[in-house]
């Protein structure tokens, strides 16, 4: 018995936007890809602007021109990509139908909807004979109404109670259905909502008998696409309506429980591979005392950066970083104080440096770092802030210290052995000037 992962089956090409853009960009958005709703981007957290959303909106005449930020939109749940399917049992009673699949960073990877886990599922592993009259119960979501009613009124009554299709009857008959999908047309088109919800209803409705199998069920919903299907009796009269979310349900509940305690085991021996291999990675990427990539590791990083600098056309720099003095400081007061020194540096290094750029001890008291987005000039702007922020620190035992600087800019003819000789002559010139300053080495 195999589940998917949750990357395996999200849906890549998803419409979204963030979230300090405007309300009416966001609809543009929407009615331009033809789509329900749109993943509102908040930082790491993931919203969602739905249909119901804007008659909300409409009713309550909100501005268009203001922010997305303005409005309390329903965050959507995430997952790790890498997740197995059955994670997904927990979210199936959320209002939101959809899961964001995320990468291991926070980013949006792909979206789930319950059509996506729906597909993924294999009837024959349901029971034939469990028959859809067996659970069949009105899903909270769905109304009934005559084909009569006005559909400006239904459009109020869909945005206050959040329903996502209305089933349109007649001598309880089903005649027509009325989506989010049909609401946005109604909008974009600007039709006339004093008319009868007859006039813009989807017909026919494809129905199916209420002592189908769940594997019926199923069969019917990826062949059709549907989200839900519409369940007579004998006579052709409504019986209900069953939603993804209640087949999903039950058809997961039946494969959890069979595969519970073997799920729980994998589960946990995974975990603890992975704990592990994140351990023993670490350690050799890691320099032990600073915690700084080692040379092994930065080797790495560089040529990743160097690919990513050809291809996308912009510059890149090197700043070698060695403490003054330091063999004095060992000699004087000692490794342990040494070490002590080096690490104040390292963390002083971290802490004015941006995520993107890379730091590595290079070997003893030197450093290098990987600025992957900067020329030269600014290169050599923040090589001189790094050596004030040296300058100004006091180190118990020791005191004021200070440290050498060599720049270079990163050409395309260079690998890392080049690039690091360049900026060491330039880090020999800083030494030669008296220490403490910064130099760049241009050719």
């Amino acid at each position: 018995m195999i589940f998917p992962v949750i990357g395996s089956i999200a849906t890549t090409s998803v419409v979204s936007i963030e979230i300090n853009n405007t309300i009416s960009s966001a609809i543009k958005k929407m009615f331009e890809h033809e789509h329900r709703n749109i993943v509102i981007i908040d930082d790491n957290v993931y919203r969602i602007l739905r249909v119901s959303d804007i008659l909300n909106i409409k009713a309550k005449k909100i501005d268009l021109n203001s922010s997305l930020k303005n409005l309390e939109l329903l965050e959507i749940p995430t997952l790790n990509r890498d997740k197995n399917i059955l994670h997904t049992l927990e979210y199936l009673s959320c209002e939101v139908e959809y899961i964001c699949a995320t990468n291991d960073d926070g980013s949006l990877y792909g979206l789930i909807s319950h059509t996506d886990i729906i597909s993924s599922i294999d009837p024959d592993t349901l029971m034939d004979n469990f028959c859809l009259l067996d659970f069949l119960k009105l899903s909270r979501r769905t109304k009934w109404i005559g084909k009569d009613v006005k559909t400006t009124d239904l459009l109020y009554e869909m945005a206050k109670n959040s329903f996502e299709s209305v089933i349109v009857i007649d001598d309880f008959t089903p005649i027509g259905i009325f989506t989010t999908k049909d609401v946005l047309k109604v909008i974009e088109k600007n039709e006339d909502l004093n008319l009868p919800i007859s006039r813009y209803m989807s017909t026919p409705v494809e129905t199916i008998s209420k002592n189908c199998s769940v594997k019926e069920a199923l069969d019917f919903l990826k062949q059709k696409h549907y989200k839900r299907v519409v369940v007579v009796d004998d006579d052709g009269k409504m019986s209900g309506v069953i939603s993804q979310k209640e087949l999903i349900a039950t058809t997961y509940s039946r494969w959890a429980v069979l595969t519970k305690e073997y799920q729980h085991e994998l589960s946990e021996i995974n975990t603890a591979l992975v704990k592990k291999n994140i351990k023993y990675k670490e350690i050799a990427s890691r320099d032990p005392l600073t915690k700084l990539y080692n040379r092994y590791k930065f080797t790495e990083l560089y040529k990743s950066s160097f690919e990513a600098m050809i291809e996308g056309e912009h510059k890149m720099s090197l700043i070698m970083v060695d403490i003054d003095n330091f063999k004095k400081i060992n000699d004087t007061y000692g490794h342990n104080v040494g070490d002590d020194v080096i690490v104040h540096i390292s963390q002083t290094l971290i802490k004015n440096l941006r995520n993107i750029d890379i730091v590595c001890r290079w070997g003893g008291e030197e450093f290098v770092i990987l600025l992957t987005s900067a020329g030269i000039n600014n290169a050599t702007i923040l090589a001189e802030k790094l050596r004030k922020y040296i300058e100004e620190l006091e180190i118990n035992g020791v005191g004021k210290i200070s440290a050498s600087f060599g720049v270079c800019q990163i050409n395309e003819e260079d690998d890392l052995k080049s690039a690091v000789n360049r900026a060491d002559e330039a880090l020999y010139l800083a030494k030669k000037s008296g220490k403490n300053c910064v130099k760049q080495q241009i050719e």
